[in-house]
């Protein structure tokens, strides 16, 4: 049976989830995020994601849909919260949250990222903005990728605005932070040793071919720069080929995560026609 708990005053368990909401070191160091809305924590539910505890408004009847995760998630504590106090961790001034989730942090490791022929990585390179990734990791989830990868000092990816931004995709699509390109290329090099041929594909406006004109069909690993440096030079120097999005008009250049959304747009395309090509000749 789940433990069932009531908390009515800032306790030090209030205290705690509160600090989860604006702290990456205590996310990091109790190993769990606080999940708000109603698709993320659906998906949590539905992609096997860890459920620690999940949190409702005391005194109030339940939603249709509170209740049904309520009974479908084994194993999480059960606790009912003042609602003004579930107001404060769910980000919302105007009304108390249906529910919300205590997750536990997956593991860092780049073999979440499933091994396949045709495997589509996209890594961030140094992103400060939390909403960034989180929309990256909803255009990755969208078009079909793999995985992404958020390499060096940036932005972390359980932060309530990257959880939001990316409206429950972080669920769905394995993220995996590492500290720099080199565990990338240690992973690419055990790749190619399984005799997976990845290509390492930078973004930059000075790239040397059109995004339209390089082939982005079979394993790719699409590396996209920061907001205001773009891609380090050590990644730079990492890549096998460098591509350019051609954009016309006053602007100079892409928002980081629209840039990475018109690479996963033209990869998915690209792999559509291949994938009807096969299947065209294999007919008679």
């Amino acid at each position: 049976m789940a433990k069932t708990l009531k908390i009515t005053t800032r306790n030090a368990t209030f205290q705690q989830w509160q600090a989860l909401l604006t702290n990456r070191t205590k996310r990091q160091r109790a190993g769990e995020f606080v999940v708000q809305g109603v698709r993320p924590v659906t998906l949590a539910v539905e992609h096997g994601w860890e459920i620690r505890a999940l949190l409702y408004p005391d005194g109030q009847s339940l939603s249709r849909w509170s209740r049904g995760i309520l009974e479908r998630v084994s194993g999480a504590s059960r606790v009912a919260v003042a609602p003004e106090l579930l107001r404060e961790l769910g980000g919302k001034d105007e009304e108390s949250p249906e529910l919300l989730a205590v997750v536990g942090l997956p593991e860092d490791r780049l073999q979440r990222i499933p091994r396949a022929a045709d495997m589509l990585v996209m890594v961030f390179d140094r992103p400060t903005t939390p909403g960034n990734i989180g929309t990256l990791v909803r255009s990755a989830d969208a078009f079909g990728a793999s995985g992404v990868v958020i390499t060096g000092h940036a932005a972390d990816p359980y932060d309530p605005k990257a959880v939001r931004a990316s409206t429950g995709s972080l669920f769905a699509v394995p993220v995996v932070r590492v500290p720099s390109h080199r565990e990338v290329l240690d992973w690419v090099g055990s790749l190619r040793a399984a005799e997976v041929p990845v290509e390492i594909v930078g973004t930059d406006e000075h790239g040397d071919v059109d995004i339209a004109e390089h082939d982005l069909s079979g394993p790719k690993i699409i590396a996209v720069g920061n907001e205001t440096h773009g891609l380090s030079t050590t990644w730079r120097e990492s890549c096998d080929r460098m591509v350019r999005i051609p954009i016309t008009g006053a602007a100079s250049s892409l928002n980081a995560a629209s840039a990475a959304t018109v690479v996963l747009y033209e990869a998915a395309r690209q792999r559509a026609v291949s994938a009807a090509d096969v299947a065209s000749r294999a007919c008679p």
